[in-house]
């Protein structure tokens, strides 16, 4: 049951560092301009980010077995469409079909591993296989794609999908048992497109260079505040908003993802496009970056759990921002040695910033509120990464690397004033809140 639900992390986590590898390869064979290579990461990474929590609510609904399954068919369906896809357009349009079914299977897959796993001990050590799968299929990602790229192809990069789905969707209906909540969430389908009007124009407005359209992402955000804070089941709750360190967790996940979206992105097209190398050198090249994160991870995860999240939060801050001031001096005959060592650096720091961002978003929350958090935590990461990348169509260079810089900085300053005496009272306060709304719905 466990390896089933890893196998969908598996994709879902590799998809992202393998078809940044294939971006050279795509803009080559289709002419595609910088803004569509954008739209096939961000129509991806948006749509999770819009469906992540309805994905959630609806398998707790419905049945989180059935909508796991789901999820594979339509994930399958998804990548062979990708790689059958003759033109750019309906190759952004396979991945929105792709998303879609990816957002019904991480989410779901963590509730039927804390629904199996419930004994304290067993569910600490199946959690901590699923957060290893990450560092794997991150550290995989790049050189399996680049191998299959420069032997098959940038489609090959959607047909490996195809095979793990299969196997995942055979043992999901022998072994994973059917589970439904007792108490099912409501579903807030106004809140729901308020979000994505939001999520979709800001993006929009910074991939096409149409600044006019912020004004419908204002405007969509104060009716979704609006509607959201009068709503008995609301999409999000905005009195989470009220502690500071779980505001500060949505913001640094903005920042830190933000960082890793614009990196990915734009390291493979400078290695493939200006620096000529093959895709499997880029590959190779992502390597270091790849093993930083998967050493700093579960260190990062142990050190919060003795100290906080101050000593995490300001030495991977720091180090993303050494690494990210040392890219700016990037030129077309930038030694290697000295990539693979900012390259290390820029890992080493995001998988030191990363295990924080889940912690400090549900501490302090009540249990029945806790997943909740961390669901706004993972939507954080999705359009932390839409972010990164639709800025790589504004900033081009040296401006890029200073920007994300001062992001990485703000991750540092976040940090120190979450873990505030300010920010604890904070959070006091907003527990006994969330509590009382609890028990007034129940009793109604």
């Amino acid at each position: 049951m466990l390896v089933t639900c890893c196998l969908s992390l598996l994709i879902s986590s590799m998809d992202a560092t393998i078809v940044n590898v294939a971006l050279p390869s795509i803009q080559g064979q289709m002419h595609a301009p910088l803004s569509r290579l954008q739209w096939i990461v961000d129509i991806y990474t948006l749509t999770l980010a819009s469906l992540l929590m309805l994905s959630g609510a609806t398998a707790d609904r419905f049945g989180r077995k059935r909508m796991f399954r789901i999820g594979l068919i339509i994930f399958a369906v998804g990548s062979l469409l990708c790689s059958l896809a003759p033109t750019i357009e309906i190759l952004i349009g396979a991945r929105f079909l792709q998303a879609i079914g990816g957002s019904m299977l991480n989410p779901v897959a963590m509730s039927i591993i804390t629904t199996v796993f419930t004994e304290r001990v067993e569910r600490a050590r199946a959690v901590g296989v699923w957060g290893a799968v990450v560092g794997i299929s991150t550290a995989l990602g790049p050189m399996v794609g680049g191998v299959l790229i420069d032997s098959l192809g940038w489609q090959s990069v959607f047909w490996i999908n195809l095979p793990i789905c299969a196997v995942a969707l055979v043992l999901t209906t022998i072994f994973v048992p059917e589970s439904k909540s007792k108490t099912a969430r409501g579903i807030d389908p106004v809140g729901q497109l308020l979000a994505i009007a939001v999520l979709f124009t800001f993006v929009f407005g910074l991939i096409e260079h149409k600044p006019v359209v912020f004004v419908v992402t204002v405007i969509a955000l104060a009716v979704f505040c609006y509607v959201e804070s009068r709503h008995p089941s609301p999409f999000i709750d905005l009195r989470f908003f009220r502690s500071f360190p779980f505001a500060s967790a949505t913001l640094i996940a903005v920042c830190a993802f933000s960082g890793l979206g614009a990196f990915l992105f734009s390291a493979s097209l400078y290695l493939q496009g200006t620096r000529h190398f093959s895709a499997v050198h880029t590959g190779l090249l992502y390597l270091p970056m790849a093993l930083g994160m998967l050493i700093c991870s579960p260190i990062s995860g142990r050190v919060v759990g003795r100290y906080g999240t101050r000593p995490s939060l300001v030495v991977g801050g720091t180090l993303m921002a050494v690494a990210a001031a040392g890219l700016t001096t990037l030129r077309g005959d930038t030694p290697v040695w000295q990539l693979a060592v900012l390259f290390a650096l820029f890992g080493l720091g995001f998988g030191t910033v990363s295990p924080p961002i889940t912690t400090s978003a549900v501490s302090g929350m009540p249990l029945d509120r806790a997943g909740a958090a961390a669901a706004v935590a993972s939507t954080s990461r999705q359009v932390g990464v839409s972010t990164g990348v639709a800025l790589c169509g504004i900033l081009t260079g040296a401006s890029l690397w200073w920007v994300l810089s001062v992001l990485a900085v703000g991750v540092v300053g976040l940090g120190v004033a979450a873990n505030s005496e300010w920010a604890m009272r904070t959070q006091a306060r907003v527990a006994p809140l969330l509590e009382q709304k609890v028990a007034a719905t129940h009793a109604g």
